[in-house]
């Protein structure tokens, strides 16, 4: 007989069942960490690793995994923004996250809210320069005015 054919006699039916459940963890791992990679993008710094298992066919079967991502924020408020939806959308994209993916998806709505808060103060500082030049245009043509007469003038080459 063959060694395989050797090796199957050899095992228990408990044995069996212990290989069905490690080729079905082993299918779940690899799409977990597969759905990462697809939905990070650019994001992603390494590909996926393993942790195995060796079964009692001698077979090594993947346990858990990671995949590597950048979770550093962008250059600007609005680039941290995207970046942030896109952690997020990579952390949660297998179709049940683990607790480390919600944590990472939890970081990338905190820096997602640092950003919109970035970027709605430059709105409101923005929208308040305007106001403040105007303001103090109009105390500069008041107190030209106001020290304007006959025969006074600006000397704009000093």
């Amino acid at each position: 007989a063959s060694t395989a054919s050797t090796a199957s006699t050899e095992l228990t039916t408990a044995d069996l069942s212990t290989i069905a459940q490690l080729q079905q963890r082993d299918r779940e791992v690899r799409a977990h960490e597969q759905a990462h990679i697809s939905a990070g993008g650019g994001l992603i710094t390494s590909g996926a690793s393993f942790t195995y298992q060796t079964g009692p066919d001698n077979k090594r079967y993947a346990i858990g995994g990671e995949v590597g991502i950048d979770t550093s924020p962008g250059r600007t408020p609005e680039e941290t923004l995207d970046r942030a939806a896109r952690i997020r959308a990579a952390a949660l994209a297998p179709a049940d996250p683990s607790a480390q993916d919600r944590q990472v998806a939890a970081a990338a709505d905190r820096m997602a809210m640092e950003a919109r808060m970035e970027v709605n103060l430059a709105r409101s500082e923005n929208q308040a320069a305007p106001d403040r030049r105007e303001a103090a245009l109009a105390r500069l043509v008041a107190s030209v005015s106001a020290n304007s007469g006959p025969g006074t003038t600006i000397n704009t080459y000093a």
